[in-house]
């Protein structure tokens, strides 16, 4: 299968900061694209050279499993030189700022920054201070923008639209930066959301985020196309947001009595990692017929293809092309 060009000039952003503020055909645009990604990946082996000569670092202020590595894959199929920073042993763990780190790798050139801070709005902060293109992939409680198309795509694949379908973000909204991404993306797309969790765990006038909010597994759940699990993000929590585990799993965890509310072919969906027993009874998360959990993790190497080539060719269009023949002129000085 071969890849279509591009044209740059169709997608207007130059960072990738959050899915609010992206309108139909934007959105479109990238699941379009990730979508020739997909197939391309299942069919092709090796790799492309779309960005050769491109640096992709990924600076991940946050322990990731999926989002660092779909992005390193991502990138590596794409041709980009793509480097991990670690953070653990870098100079912010001597003190540096995120302002100088920023300026430190901006001072290297590369093409595009991937990041995930700790702290909404952090990442758009790093993107003020760079000249390359910036990915947010996940800001505190914020955003999770391509988290977001990778739900949308693995939804359209399965249900062959968005428009008009009925779904439910079940469990930890008040942390959970997917839920946020996902009310954006699926609004502009005109899905209908609903929200369930317990009252601890919805963030303050939640209806105002064009939802409706239920309590209440079963009512919430009624006649749904897509429920979508969130786990429960205890490292964000700084209080008891609910009495016990058990009696969460109890009355908002995801088992086949409180499934049959929904429609019969509702598709399962869960960001990762999941907490089995939890938010998610293990033979829900495993049914071959229904779950797509496994689908998303795919989706998400397409998806980020689909972003790193948008922002790197967009860029590309303001930068220079260096010249091949030009090399740089060395003065020997008198010390020769």
């Amino acid at each position: 299968m071969s890849k279509t060009p591009f044209d740059s000039s169709v997608f207007p952003l130059r960072h990738l900061l959050g899915i609010e503020g992206l309108s139909p055909l934007d959105i479109t645009l990238l699941l379009d694209r990730a979508n020739e990604y997909v197939e391309l990946n299942r069919s092709v082996g090796g790799k492309l050279d779309t960005l050769s000569g491109r640096t992709v670092i990924n600076l991940f202020f946050e322990s990731s499993t999926r989002t660092r590595t779909s992005f390193e894959l991502a990138g590596k199929r794409l041709g980009a030189d793509v480097i991990n920073m670690s953070v653990s042993t870098s100079s912010i763990k001597k003190g540096e700022t995120l302002i100088d780190t920023a300026m430190t790798l901006n001072a290297m050139h590369p093409d595009v920054l991937v990041v995930r801070h700790g702290s909404s709005g952090a990442v758009k902060l790093l993107s003020e201070k760079v000249n390359c293109a910036v990915i947010n992939a996940g800001d505190g409680s914020h955003e999770h923008p391509t988290q977001a198309l990778l739900d949308a795509l693995t939804i359209r694949r399965r249900k062959g639209r968005i428009d008009g379908l009925q779904v439910a973000i079940c469990g930890d909204i008040l942390h959970s930066r997917v839920a946020r991404s996902n009310i954006h993306l699926l609004n502009v797309m005109g899905a209908r959301v609903r929200l369930i969790a317990p009252k601890t765990l919805l963030p303050a006038q939640a209806e105002r985020l064009g939802t409706e909010v239920f309590y209440d597994m079963k009512a919430g759940l009624k006649d749904c196309d897509i429920v979508m699990m969130l786990r429960l993000q205890t490292e964000r929590m700084q209080s008891n947001f609910f009495p016990t585990v058990r009696e969460y799993y109890h009355f908002f965890g995801l088992d086949y009595t409180k499934l049959e509310a929904a429609k019969p072919d509702a598709l399962i969906m869960h960001p990762g990692p999941m907490n089995r027993g939890v938010e998610i009874a293990s033979d829900v998360a495993d049914d071959i017929g229904r779950s797509a959990i496994r689908e998303q993790v795919e989706m998400g190497v397409g998806v980020r293809m689909a972003c790193l080539e948008v922002l790197s060719l967009n860029l590309a269009a303001e930068r220079p092309v260096a010249d091949p023949n030009d090399s740089p002129v060395i003065d020997q000085g008198e010390h020769a």
